[in-house]
């Protein structure tokens, strides 16, 4: 469970009217019978609150509404209080595999229909499962709210009865997809559960992993998930929370039209809380397709919520958050390692303190070497002891992550579910900063003697395939085998089902009114003395600043062999500087609460500043230094050139890094274009600190950059701000941005070899157009929404609703201002790879030869045209935004031109455009994954088979 804290702000917000319900309503709007209003929270002074006011319905469906006029949005979201550890033993998935079945359709809404409707809505919406709760939320217009809740009461009360044993078939396909894109087919991926089956006994409801055993979904059927969802999906086990420009009463009568009628689900109580202990240190081992082992260690400790939470939080801080902390210094500093992380996970029933570190090869030390030097390390904290600044720091993490998190009404609204969800009162906010605002260095120490000093903890180790010695400590524990009870088969007849009584026709789509009124960003321009072009724009919802600059000198200005030199200077920007050492550096941003990441990109290398506004001057002071005065000092540069080999040689185990890697190879050969960022093992060799420095001197300069800024704060006080910034001078040099694409032949599939993988990554495509935002790239882009743009796409509701093969399929038109391409694709099932293939290669010859449905045609028009209501709303949409205009020299009233072509253009137009760019005999066909089967399965479908050496 991701924990989230917040802090509530007083913003003067500018009142957006919208008639966003149907029908009539009284002059004098009264709460419905049956509902009752809980409590209401207001912001009487400087308390930290988000105001909200809390009904609950008579069938005990908890509502809070909380009213947000800055944008004309609305955010839903239904979580309920049930994850994987409701489950039983043997029925592990469960809830997982529900996140998935309530988008499949429910008695009024037809297959698939679900993500179509909320999408022509304008609208985003996702489900996450975790281990204690699940939920379902949508981003729309707000005129789309009513459809919105008819959407989510209807699978809340009118589900099981479209639940069909063809649909739990081909879900259990799709989660076995997913499992296999994010678990076994990817390094380290097993660590997770094999760390809980060893630190929690049989039984415990966090031993089994949130997606479940395949085994597990094999051996039930769709009987078995129904009595699941009756048992815990009720509106008394749930709590609906509605955030944006609503009105409270309006809207309750709307939730408890469609909410109203819905029966209770049986009682629920709040889970035990079954503590851990161990008598002795486990250390369990597996092999994995990894370049370098891992060691982690984690100790059960409290609670989520507990009265030691906070001073555990803190204490995982001091020993591994960032570059000021003990693991840092001791291992990744002194080059032994190349990552090391420290954190306390906090879940509803249980806690954990932990540990991982990644062995360097060039220190020469084991996994049992690194375990040694992180328990020195408690022997050095009980030295050390707790600082001022530990604390002073942490705090100012907390409040400045809290207010950064209120910047979106998803964001405000996912934090009152939280805590209603959990603490039992959605105010829960300002009690939970106050807990650690509270914490003192004795209570550190105190947490650290209890539950860290002489404890014992589970030790996993991970290490490379046919590497069994390299484990931390010989294995002194086995995973117990699952005892799996016998399974009872579920009859309709043992379900106890419940019906809604409605008085009026539910199977009758919401209408919405006419689109909100969406006012694009207003911005000014100017441009500082040293020539750095400033686009800026005032947004008065939080105390905040984000600030994007963007310098002209990134990957493509590398020579070829020294690629990744760019991405090695920008690392080495976030380091130290002549008048700061890196842990000073690091240590003096997070007393501010600010954030500055600087990283290369193909033409770029981009500056990321997020500060409280009140910081702003005192945040930009250390991004000046960070610009006049890098260090680049040796051991920096050897540390981090240490690193970036490690990465390099990590990412050739990952499928889709290999796909990345090859793909780019494939379309731009040897040019640097047709190189990673990141560069190669051989050229990030030969990197030295004087070709850190000549790119520096050569690339990082103002002139011609652009900067990018939002802020609470009047243009007047940001340019002051920003003139810190002009002590930064200089032009740099030109380079190449276009790069000719190298020719392929369109009659071979390419293979990269990926031994014995789980899943095989198709990329069919070729370089196509560059971007543009209201010419032929544009159009070319709304074309093609319907054939991979959208979950309801058609390749994507072949290949993973129809026929089970993937988590996912997509194809996109992916471009910057100097090239680009297009590409279709998704990992697949290994055993489906060349059925996969044939199903894209279906879809892309369908496509261009017939175009377009004039249905697909409006399911369009209505999906992209209605969504810019969320466009702009937090700090980095503006920043995106504004960006474009000032990299494409953009007219003000661009997006009323695209509003006009998406109404406008014509069906024939869209599918001349498809005939154009989809021809897939001239494309390139790659795919990552095990050569000795695919080669003659493609060889069987006519193709050539050439095999890519990655490192030739």
């Amino acid at each position: 469970m991701k924990k989230v804290l917040a802090v509530g702000l007083a913003v003067s917000l500018a009142a957006c009217q919208n008639n966003y319900l149907s029908g009539d309503m009284p002059a004098h709007p009264v709460l419905p019978q049956g509902v009752n209003l809980i409590e209401e929270v207001k912001r009487q002074g400087d308390e930290i609150v988000i105001p909200y006011k809390k009904y609950q319905l008579a069938n005990g469906l908890t509502v809070i509404i909380h009213e947000d006029k800055s944008d004309p949005l609305a955010h839903v979201d239904v979580t309920y209080h049930v994850g994987s550890a409701r489950e039983q033993i043997g029925n592990s998935g469960f809830a997982h595999f529900f996140e998935h079945m309530m988008f499949q359709g429910s008695e009024n809404v037809r297959d698939e229909e679900h993500f179509k409707i909320v999408s022509e809505s304008g609208g985003t919406l996702n489900g996450t499962t975790n281990t204690d709760r699940t939920n379902y939320f949508q981003t729309v217009p707000v005129n789309q709210l009513e459809k919105m809740l008819w959407l989510e009461a209807d699978r809340m009360g009118f589900l099981l009865d479209a639940v069909t044993q063809e649909k739990f078939e081909v879900q259990r396909e799709t989660v076995k997809n997913e499992r296999g894109q994010r678990i076994d087919n990817r390094p380290y991926g097993r660590l997770s559960e094999t760390m809980s089956a060893a630190l929690y006994p049989e039984g415990h409801p966090y031993s089994w992993p949130v997606i479940g055993y395949t085994e597990d979904l094999n051996r039930v059927d769709v009987n078995d998930l129904k009595k699941f969802f009756l048992r815990w999906y009720g509106p008394n086990n749930a709590t609906l929370t509605i955030g944006g420009a609503v009105d409270p009463i309006k809207t309750m009568t709307l939730v408890n039209k469609y909410f109203g009628s819905i029966p209770r689900g049986p009682e629920v109580i709040d889970a035990k809380k079954p503590s851990v202990t161990l008598n002795e240190d486990r250390y369990v081992s597996f092999e994995d397709n990894v370049t370098l082992p891992l060691v982690f260690m984690t100790f059960p400790t409290v609670h989520a919520r507990h009265e030691d939470e906070p001073a555990l939080d803190i204490l995982a801080e001091i020993l591994g958050g960032g570059k000021t902390s003990i693991l840092y210094k001791n291992l990744v500093k002194n080059g032994l390692a190349v990552e090391s992380q420290v954190y306390h996970r906090c879940q509803e029933l249980a806690c954990t303190f932990n540990m991982l570190a990644l062995p360097n090869p060039a220190a020469g030390k084991s996994l049992a070497d690194l375990e040694s030097v992180i328990r020195a390390s408690f022997s050095e904290f009980e030295q050390r002891g707790v600082r001022e600044d530990d604390l002073l720091k942490v705090k100012a993490k907390l409040e400045s992550s809290a207010i950064f998190g209120l910047q979106s009404v998803e964001g405000k609204v996912s934090q009152l579910a939280f805590f209603e969800t959990f603490a039992g009162t959605p105010n829960y906010i300002g009690k939970n900063i106050k807990r650690y605002n509270d914490v003192t260095k004795e209570d550190v120490v105190r947490a650290y003697n209890q539950y860290l000093k002489n404890k014992h903890a589970v030790i996993v180790s991970v290490v490379p395939k046919g590497q069994p010695d390299a484990v931390a400590n010989a294995d002194n524990f086995s995973i117990p085998q699952r005892n799996i009870p016998e399974r009872i088969q579920v009859k309709m007849s043992d379900l106890d089902t419940r019906r809604a009584i409605d008085s009026f026709d539910r199977s009758k789509q919401p209408i919405a009114d006419a689109n909100p009124l969406v006012n694009v960003p207003a911005y000014w321009e100017t441009q500082l003395s040293n020539g750095i072009k400033v686009l800026g724009s005032q947004s008065q919802e939080t105390p905040t600043t984000s600030i994007l600059i963007k310098i002209q000198g990134g990957h493509f200005a590398e020579p070829v062999d020294k690629a990744g030199l760019a991405n090695l200077t920008a690392d080495l920007l976030n380091e130290s500087t002549t008048a700061r050492t890196n842990e000073d550096m690091s240590l003096e941003l997070q007393k501010l609460g600010s954030d500055v990441r600087i990283y290369a990109r193909d033409e770029k290398i981009n500056i990321l500043v997020s500060s409280l506004s009140k910081n702003l001057d005192e945040t930009l002071a250390l991004v000046e230094e960070k610009l006049v005065k890098p260090a680049f000092n040796d051991i920096d540069f050897n540390r981090l050139k240490s690193q970036i080999i490690q990465g390099i040689q990590h990412a050739r185990k990952d499928a889709n890094a290999l796909a990345n890697e090859a793909w780019s190879k494939l379309l731009y050969g040897d040019s640097i274009a047709g190189i990673p960022a990141t560069g190669s093992v051989d050229s990030v060799s030969k990197l030295t600190v004087a070709d850190v420095r000549d790119f520096y001197n050569n690339y990082v300069k103002p002139q011609d950059a652009e900067l990018i800024v939002v802020s609470d704060l009047p243009q007047s006080e940001i340019n002051k701000s920003l003139n810190r910034l002009t002590s930064w001078t200089g032009k740099g040099k030109s380079f190449n941005r276009t790069f000719k694409p190298v020719s392929f032949d369109p009659q071979s599939v390419y293979i990269v070899n990926k031994d014995k993988a789980a899943q095989s990554v198709i990329r069919i495509g070729k370089p196509s157009l560059k971007r543009d935002f209201t010419g032929e790239f544009y159009k070319a882009d709304l074309m093609n929404f319907n054939l991979g743009g959208a979950f309801n796409s058609r390749i994507n509701l072949n290949l993973r609703e129809d026929k089970g093969y993937t988590y996912g399929a997509r194809s996109q038109f992916r471009a910057s201002k100097n090239s680009g391409h297009y590409q279709v694709g998704a990992s697949v099932r290994a055993d489906a790879t060349d059925k996969s293939f044939i199903e894209f290669e279906k879809e892309l010859r369908a496509y261009r030869n017939h175009g377009m449905t004039n249905e697909e045609l409006e399911f369009m028009r209505k999906a992209v045209g209605q969504r810019d209501a969320r466009s702009y709303e937090t700090p980095n949409q503006k920043l995106r935004f504004l960006g474009n205009i000032l990299e494409y020299d953009l007219p003000a009233n661009f997006t009323q031109k695209q509003a006009e072509i998406i109404q406008n253009t014509s069906l024939a137009e869209l599918n001349s455009l498809a005939e154009k760019y989809l021809d897939i005999d001239t494309m390139a066909k790659l795919v990552v994954g095990d050569v000795e089967s695919l080669k003659p399965q493609f060889e069987e479908l006519g193709y050539k088979v050439e095999v890519i050496d990655l490192d030739k």
